[in-house]
């Protein structure tokens, strides 16, 4: 039995005891006082006994947690008046937190709110939503496998673009290559027409190439219309033919 304990279980027995047998009613309080004193100092020589066992020397709050037991008897902070803190308290010690069970269950007004959101935030049911991304998944499929048919007639056709681009090269190629020729009959009919050696950057050289480029446009483009009148009468001659196999 401690100290503490053993004052208390003697103090009324003692003082009793002074007053009964003290000789006057002076001597008897300040008997009584004397014990109080030694009361508070064996009190305080228990305390401070107690302390020093705290070889920790956690606050207390942190040994109640690790004691498994509520941190704090009083609310310390607003933070501890919440309902959230009290729910937390209350799951997590049980009926040893002193908390009152019933601020578990939500209120009717937590009820509303809660399907207010659910009804604002998941509109749909899980069996339309569902239906939802069978949907999606079927409309990704159906792209991906036109995307590969597409694909796929690309190239099959990959053999004929390269030979359309090879005789697209190979044309632009003969074409550079008579402009170049045809250049260079140019130059040397200028040559012929002189007589005689001359710079191909003289004026006069470059008057007489230009003269003679307008008149090989000319015959071009002579060329072209005639051809084209051919084409034409071509054309109306196996109309004609045809008319007059129809009357026969």
């Amino acid at each position: 039995m401690s100290l503490c304990i053993r004052s208390k279980l003697l103090r009324p027995n003692f003082i009793g005891s002074l007053f009964r047998y003290s000789t006057s009613p002076v001597e008897a309080l300040e008997q009584s006082e004397a014990v109080v004193d030694v009361d508070e100092d064996a009190l305080a020589r228990e305390a401070e006994i107690e302390r020093k066992r705290n070889i920790s020397r956690l606050n207390p709050p942190h040994q109640n947690l690790i004691n498994g037991t509520r941190p704090y008897e009083e609310p310390k902070s607003l933070a501890h008046l919440t309902v959230k803190y009290n729910r937390k308290m209350y799951g997590k010690y049980g009926s040893a937190s002193g908390v009152n069970p019933s601020i578990c269950f939500p209120s009717k007004q937590d009820i509303a709110e809660k399907i207010e959101y659910e009804s604002v935030a998941y509109p749909y049911t899980i069996k339309q939503m569902m239906e939802t991304a069978a949907r999606n998944r079927k409309e990704q499929q159906e792209k991906i496998e036109q995307r590969d048919r597409e694909v796929a007639a690309r190239f099959a056709k990959l053999g004929q673009w390269m030979k359309e681009l090879n005789d697209k090269i190979a044309k632009k190629t003969a074409e550079t290559n008579a402009a170049k020729q045809k250049k260079e009959r140019l130059v040397e009919e200028v040559r012929r027409h002189f007589g005689f050696k001359l710079d191909p950057r003289d004026e006069r050289f470059q008057e007489m190439l230009a003269k003679r480029e307008k008149e090989q446009k000319k015959l071009e483009k002579q060329a072209r219309k005639e051809a084209k009148e051919k084409v034409m009468i071509a054309k109306l001659q196996q109309q004609n033919a045809k008319i007059s196999d129809a009357k026969k």
